[in-house]
Order: C-alpha cells, then sequence, then structure tokens
C-alpha cells in the first residue's frame, strides 16, 4: 500500500476488473486514523480525471469513509481513448459504474455503502447502476445536457460548435476526440462523442433514446438522493437537473443548490464543487448527508 494522499491516510493504487478483458485505474483511500466505518465511490463525470476528486475524497476519508475513484475506460490512466474508440457513454455507466461499486462493496463487505456521481456519474446513479446496496447517493451537477436549454447564448455556441461540429468530426476522422484541446477534460473515444452529441440534441436527452430504457430504469432507484447544483453552472442549471430528478419517482428526492458566495469564491461552475477552493465550506454538507445516510457519527 503506498501512501498518495494526505500525511498518515493510507492510499493504495488498484486496478477493478469489468466484464471484458479490460480494467479500470481507481485510488482508494482510507481514514488516517483506524478503520473506516462507511464506503462511498465518486463516479466521475465524462472525460474528467480522477485527479479532480482527490481532494474531496482526502476530505471523506478523514470522515471515516474509504474512498474509491476511478477512471472510465478509455480516459486518464484507464487507457487511450484512441485504443478504446467503440466505447459509448452508456459503456460507462452500464459497465465501468457497476463495475467500480461491485469491487467495493466486495472489497468492505460488512459496511454500509454510500456513492457520489458527478454529472455523468450522477446519471448512471440515477439509471440505477452500482445501486445494489446502497443506503443514499448524491449527485452533483447530474444534468440533462440538452444545447438549446443553455441559457447564455455565448456558452449555447461554444457547446453547440464542439457537440455538433468538432467533436463528432474528430471522432469520425481521428477516431477519438482531443478533449483536452476542447477544454473538455480528457480525451475522449469516439463513440462516446457520437452518443453525446446525438443525446444532446433531443429534449429529453437520453429519456428520449428507447433504447436507454430510462424512465424504467429511475423509476427502480428507491433509495435517498440528493441532487446539488450550483447556481453560476452555465450548462447543469437548476431546470435541467431537475430534469433528472424528476424521474426519480420512487426515490427520496433532496435538492440543494450553492452560489458561489455561499462558498466566498468567485465561481465554483461545473468543476469547482469538488476542488479544494470552494471544497473547504460546501464539502462539510456533503459529508454529513453521507454520513447520515450510512448511520455513522465522523470525527
Amino acid at each position: 500500500m503506498r501512501n498518495i494522499g494526505l500525511p498518515g491516510a493510507p492510499s493504495e493504487h488498484v486496478s477493478i476488473g469489468v466484464r471484458t478483458k479490460d480494467s479500470l485505474s481507481g485510488i482508494l483511500r482510507l481514514p488516517p486514523d483506524g478503520g473506516p466505518q462507511a464506503a462511498v465511490a465518486i463516479h466521475p463525470a465524462t472525460a474528467v480525471p480522477q485527479r479532480l476528486y482527490s481532494g474531496f475524497a482526502e476530505y471523506l476519508a478523514t470522515r471515516g469513509f474509504a474512498v474509491l475513484t476511478y477512471d472510465y475506460r478509455g480516459t486518464g490512466s484507464s487507457g487511450s481513448a484512441r485504443e478504446n474508440r467503440r466505447l459509448r457513454m452508456r459503456d460507462w455507466m452500464d459497465v465501468d459504474v457497476p463495475a467500480a461499486a461491485a469491487w467495493l462493496r466486495a472489497r468492505y463487505p460488512d459496511l454500509p455503502h454510500v456513492a457520489v456521481g458527478h454529472s455523468l456519474g450522477g446519471h448512471a446513479l440515477a439509471l440505477d447502476n452500482g445501486g445494489q446496496g446502497l443506503l443514499g447517493f448524491m449527485t452533483v451537477a447530474s444534468h440533462a445536457g440538452v444545447t438549446r436549454s443553455i441559457p447564455d447564448r455565448a456558452e449555447r455556441a461554444r457547446v453547440e460548435l464542439i457537440l455538433r461540429v468538432l467533436g463528432p468530426g474528430s471522432a469520425r476522422v481521428l477516431g477519438y476526440v482531443p478533449g483536452r484541446r476542447m477544454g473538455l477534460g480528457e480525451d475522449m473515444p469516439a463513440a462516446a462523442m457520437l452518443e453525446w452529441s446525438k443525446w444532446s440534441r433531443t429534449p429529453g436527452y437520453f429519456f428520449d433514446d428507447p433504447t436507454m430504457h430510462a424512465r424504467e430504469r429511475t423509476a427502480r432507484v428507491r433509495t435517498s438522493v440528493l441532487c446539488v447544483g450550483l447556481d453560476d453552472d452555465p450548462w447543469a442549471t437548476p431546470a435541467q437537473i431537475g430534469v433528472i430528478a424528476r424521474q426519480l419517482v420512487n426515490a427520496q428526492v433532496q435538492t440543494r443548490t450553492y452560489a458561489p458566495s455561499d462558498a466566498g469564491v468567485p465561481a465554483i461552475g461545473h468543476m469547482g464543487y469538488f476542488r479544494r477552493g470552494p471544497g473547504a465550506v460546501l464539502w462539510p454538507d456533503a459529508a454529513g448527508w453521507l454520513a447520515e445516510r450510512a448511520g455513522i457519527t465522523g470525527p
């Protein structure tokens, strides 16, 4: 076990097998003092490397959680986008998320389990992926990514250029999308971009894709859910977060929307919740909610 987190907090690089021959590269962080009281998996956003979640994961570890972060296949440390060109967004949600959840559940079969999903990771949880035995899950900026719903005209034009022109074009020509150059985080497999582009053009996002059976799947979720939004997120507006949340018809859903002023910072946006600046103020709320669902008392 190699220490890669907070001083005294043991952290371990792990390899998580999926139902194919592939694997996910992950990091397991543990409390610095004593054994974990609960376990939490952090399911990442589209093409966002797990290093974004390192500060949040380390914080949750200090609150008594065993915390798993990882990269989806074809992103970050889990293989190149070019070599995984056929991976779709649904493959991340339907295969990678359950694999990560199952790995953590097998590692800690006797602990209570909760989860956090950022954007796409929250979609996966809402679609009843990785939900076995969960006592609750939290989503952050998990919205219906419909481009025409973006309020700011300049941002809408930028996103439409990426999702309708540059992204699909590079996917077809190169077999992958150079996401770093486009401001998308990591490079993306071609099929993931093409599926994302398709969903973003329909009013109901993946709920309008009959092959997803999305309404039936969200209706199966019966646990507690906290949907977190950021009011300066240009795309994941409260209205678009509500598109997902309203489909969780049998879950116990709460919503919280934070403004930059709540964290004492000028901006948070789609990624900032997991950065250490805003996190020092906002993360205790998340840890408290997760701990309450798990039935533990933190330090």
